[in-house]
């Protein structure tokens, strides 16, 4: 990995280079993209089927889109034993966890007035999981049990088949466990128009949510508006802020587990240390060498690997805040006290046990997290994405009597005389 200085204009040409990696970016698949979701929201069904016959080489019709009780049935008699029981421990820590951000509906009542939230789930939610380079069973965890927490009553999910038309054993299993109630074999954006606009066998959904290539980034992003989206993401990042007492070896496994993501993905370390700074550089290598996605790391690393030595502490906490990662480790000396200099991560891992795939598999938060910079104002997913609020407005005439007169001189102010007018005949 490059070792790099860090001073200004050394972090805006790294901030620039990782911009490059943003789904903005991608406008050359936005025609591609905008074709199929029309043809899906035209032609349904029969578009949709088209392009799983075109893009996976499997056979989907209307009569087996839908994943049956036997199909899963059988996924179970393929998954390990050994991988059930973790996937159902980590489903026990995912679920805990996000019980704790429950929110409650909620009143107050004085006077004649009753203000308030009601809190209520979304009828529909959509999942997608991809099914191209990796199987992500824990992504399935993921993007389900925050809604299933949320309450919401109906949750479906779409994911490419095979040429065979079958669907991931481990997928299958990590659904059926996390209490999703229909699985359709259909991915790519032709799933996302699909659960967007419906068709005949795929129902429209309030929110779309899970990761995806390019063409899952940019459908969910044409059809946001229509439906409610989690987040555009890109590639995967991580950012690890460390000093002299860090462990080497550790930090260089921890960046590697990002960057064989992909090509894409991002990998860096802060330091105020330049003998970490080489270790690191050495272990990394080292460890390249026999990893089996070797090939994709070292693209990664030489795209946007960076090993930066800053000065002080304060300017590493500077940079860290304005690259604003999506997992961020921190190894220091006193790593709770740098956790509340952190503004902008969309994952905090602290101390030199709290590896990052952690997070990823186990722990009990969200791995869904926003990327390229969005961290300075997007958060993890939650059950706040999976429920809506609406305000509670109640007052008596005695209550409105005392105020009616400000409202319409608010309401003349901006010449909306009907507005004024709506209370005014009140109190004739």
């Amino acid at each position: 990995m490059r070792i790099v200085e860090l001073n200004a204009d050394s972090k805006k040409d790294l901030l620039q280079n990782l911009l490059k990696r943003s789904p903005n970016n991608y406008g050359e698949f936005e025609g591609r993209v905008n074709d199929i979701i029309q043809n899906v929201r035209e032609k349904k069904d029969e578009a949709v089927f088209d392009y799983t016959k075109r893009f996976d080489g499997a056979d989907i019709n209307a009569s087996n889109i839908l994943v049956t009780e036997e199909e899963i049935k059988e996924a179970y008699d393929k998954v390990d034993e050994k991988l059930l029981s973790v996937i159902r421990k980590a489903l026990v820590n995912i679920k805990k966890y996000h019980e704790k951000q429950m929110q409650n509906s909620w009143f107050t009542c004085e006077d004649g007035i009753i203000l308030g939230q009601k809190v209520t789930p979304l009828n529909v939610a959509g999942v997608y999981v991809p099914g191209g380079k990796a199987v992500y069973p824990s992504s399935v965890l993921m993007n389900v049990l925050p809604a299933k927490v949320a309450g919401v009553p109906r949750i479906v999910m779409c994911t490419p088949p095979g040429k065979d038309g079958k669907v991931y054993p481990s997928t299958l299993v990590a659904a059926k466990e996390a209490g999703v109630d229909e699985i359709y074999k259909v991915g790519g954006a032709q799933a996302i128009a699909a659960m967007a606009f419906g068709t005949e066998s795929i129902p429209n959904v309030d929110k779309i949510v899970g990761p995806g290539n390019i063409y899952v980034a940019l459908a969910k992003k044409a059809v946001f508006g229509y439906v409610s989206i989690d987040s555009i993401a890109g590639p995967s990042e991580i950012l690890v802020l460390a000093d002299e007492t860090a462990n080497a070896r550790y930090v260089a496994a921890d960046l590697l587990s990002q960057a064989e993501h992909d090509e894409m993905a991002s990998a860096i370390l802060i330091t105020t240390s330049h003998e970490l700074a080489r270790q690191v550089s050495q272990e990394v290598d080292a460890f390249v060498s026999v990893l089996s996605r070797k090939e994709i790391i070292q693209k990664s690393l030489d795209n946007y690997g960076y090993i930066l030595v800053a000065p002080t502490m304060d300017d590493a906490i500077d940079a860290t805040n304005e690259i604003a990662s999506e997992h961020m480790e921190i190894v220091t000396k006193d790593p709770f006290h740098v956790m509340t200099r952190i503004k902008n991560a969309g994952a905090i891992f602290i101390g030199e046990y709290s590896s990052e795939p952690l997070g990823d598999y186990f722990a009990g938060p969200n791995h869904v997290l926003p990327t390229n910079g969005t961290a300075k104002f997007f958060s993890a997913l939650s059950v706040d994405d999976f429920i809506k609020k609406s305000s509670i407005i109640s007052y008596s005439r005695e209550a409105l009597a005392p105020i009616h007169k400000d409202i319409e001189t608010f309401a003349e102010c901006e010449q909306l005389t009907a507005h004024a007018n709506s209370i005014r005949v009140r109190f004739e």
